[in-house]
């Protein structure tokens, strides 16, 4: 992608794709090229964003103690490249069901990340935010103590509502 990012013309003999000639256009506004953020849940894959990315995003699946894990590899890893940890942003995403009723929150996220994935899941569920806008607040703590720099809020329902609530009832609990 750097290639054809970057150059007219790309050549590229890969186990799992290879052009001839290729070219791409328009070539990105940012320049050389817009950062590239890796995902990836294991070791390997997660020494190689610090080899080839800009950034980790940890995923909406993670509990977020995994994510915790994840973030100390890449931290170490940081460290053995001796990049600074500093130009190497850590992101997650985080499922989040805002509700006076915490009960209902949970029910409905669930429900959601069901339909999302296909199947139910302990591993996703944990990973999803759901309840008052104080407990949200609270988990969403948790995961920036946990080495999230940048959090994505991602509603699975009422998406207009839960963007009102997330500036005016927990976000201001954040700061």
């Amino acid at each position: 992608m750097k290639a054809l990012w970057t150059d007219s013309r790309v050549t590229f003999d890969g186990e799992f794709w290879q052009l001839q000639d290729a070219a791409m256009d328009p070539k990105p506004f940012q320049k050389p090229f817009p950062p590239v953020w890796f995902g990836g849940a294991g070791p390997a894959a997660l020494r190689r964003a610090v080899r080839l990315g800009n950034g980790f995003f940890g995923a909406g699946s993670s509990p977020t103690a995994k994510f915790a894990d994840q973030v100390r590899i890449v931290r170490a890893a940081l460290g053995e490249s001796g990049r600074p940890a500093g130009d190497f942003p850590i992101a997650k995403r985080v499922y989040i069901a805002i509700d006076q009723n915490t009960e209902r929150a949970r029910k409905r996220i669930n429900a959601e990340l069901e339909r999302l994935y296909g199947r139910r899941s302990p591993d996703i569920e944990a990973a999803a935010i759901a309840g008052t806008p104080a407990d949200c607040a609270r988990q969403l703590r948790e995961v920036a103590e946990a080495g999230a720099e940048l959090i994505l809020c991602t509603p699975m329902f009422e998406q207009a509502e839960h963007a009102e609530q997330l500036a005016a009832e927990v976000i201001p609990q954040l700061r």
